[in-house]
C-alpha cells in the first residue's frame, strides 16, 4: 500500500509542477498509440545490434554492442523522430486516440 500512495503522491507533484509552470497537457486516451519516440530508437538499436544475424557469446559482448550502438545513434534519426511528433499528435487527435499509421 505504501507504493501506491507514493505513486499517487508523485502524480500529484507532477501535475502541480505543470500547473505552476503553465504547461498545458493533452488529454491522453487510455487506448491511444504510444507516442514515445524512444520506442523507435529501441527498434533501430535492436536491428543494428543484431544486423546480419549477429549473435553474442557473452552478456558482456552484448552489453558492449548495445552501448556502442547507443553512442552512435545518428543525429538524423533523432531529428526525424522529433520532427514527426506534430504529425503523429495531429493524427492521434483526428483518430480520437485510435490506431494510427505510426
Amino acid at each position: 500500500m505504501k507504493t501506491l500512495q507514493l505513486q499517487i503522491h508523485n502524480a500529484h507533484l507532477t501535475k502541480e509542477f505543470f500547473q505552476k509552470n503553465n504547461i498545458t497537457l493533452l488529454d491522453h486516451p487510455a487506448c491511444s498509440p504510444d507516442l514515445n519516440p524512444i520506442e523507435n530508437i529501441w527498434g533501430w538499436m535492436a536491428r543494428e545490434v543484431y544486423k546480419n544475424g549477429h549473435q553474442f557469446q557473452t552478456v558482456d559482448a552484448l552489453r558492449e554492442a548495445i552501448f556502442n550502438t547507443w553512442s552512435n545513434v545518428p543525429t538524423s534519426l533523432l531529428e526525424t523522430l522529433a520532427s514527426s511528433m506534430p504529425k503523429q499528435l495531429f493524427e492521434v487527435i483526428n483518430k480520437n486516440g485510435g490506431a494510427t499509421r505510426y
